[in-house]
Formats: C-alpha cells, structure tokens, sequence
C-alpha cells in the first residue's frame, strides 16, 4: 500500500443559501477540482467559471494556488457563489494582505438571503394566497 503524502492547505467554508463549500487551498499548480471532478466539467458553462475563478482575478494570482472542493446543496447559482466565498476566505487565512481586496469586491461578506418559509394556511408557497370565491 503506497503511503499518502500530507498535502498542506488552507480550509474554508462558504455559504450561499443552502448551499455549503468545504474549500481546500494548495500552494502552487495543480488541477482544481469540484466533488472529485475537474471544475470545468462540474460547471459546463463557460459563463460559470467567471464566478469560481472571481478571488483569484481580483488578487491576479490564478496560477499561484489551486484548490479542491466538496460542496453540496442548492443550484448551480448557489454553489457557484459558495465556491468562490469558500476561496475568498481561504484566500484571506492565507494571506491577509489579500483580505483588503477581497473585502473591497465583497467576496469575504456571506450572502444571506435564504429562502422564505411556507406559512400555515396561506395555500402553497410563502406569499401564495388562497382563491378567494367569486361569488
């Protein structure tokens, strides 16, 4: 059985929604990855990656770390947004010169704005009134 190499990183979370991103940041070059696959397959869209990849344009470090996530919950919208709070943090932990920049293009600061909750008696979702009879 080989022997697994302790990587050093720096650890985050990120939050957006219900939506959570377990972010591990590595020091130098290397493939990142999203739920064990590269990021670029788990997020498609080529609109996508402007919002993963945020934290390390504002700072201009992009081939200076690379990272691994676990996220989990909410859409792709959600988990996107978690992603790159997750980095910013960590960015931030590893780093704090970085944390005035990233502060600056609000990528430190939690989204939180969640979904609003169904109510009792008002007929299906949280703002949805029953049909009142016309007669």
């Amino acid at each position: 059985m080989a022997k697994n190499k302790k990587l050093n990183y720096t650890y985050a979370v990120g939050r957006r929604k219900s939506a959570s991103a377990r972010v591990r940041l590595y020091r130098g070059k290397g493939q990142n990855t999203v739920n064990s696959k590269p990021v670029e397959k788990y997020f498609t869209s080529p609109i996508n990656a402007d919002f993963w990849s945020k934290p390390f344009k504002v700072l201009d470090i992009a081939d200076k770390y690379y990272f691994s996530v676990k996220v989990k919950g909410g859409g792709v919208q959600a988990q996107l947004t978690a992603i790159s709070h997750g980095l910013a943090r960590a960015l931030g932990k590893e780093n704090q010169e970085f944390r005035k920049d990233l502060k600056k293009s609000g990528l430190l600061t939690r989204d939180s704005r969640t979904r609003e909750r169904r109510k009792v008696g008002m007929g299906g979702k949280a703002r949805r009134k029953k049909q009142s009879p016309k007669r």
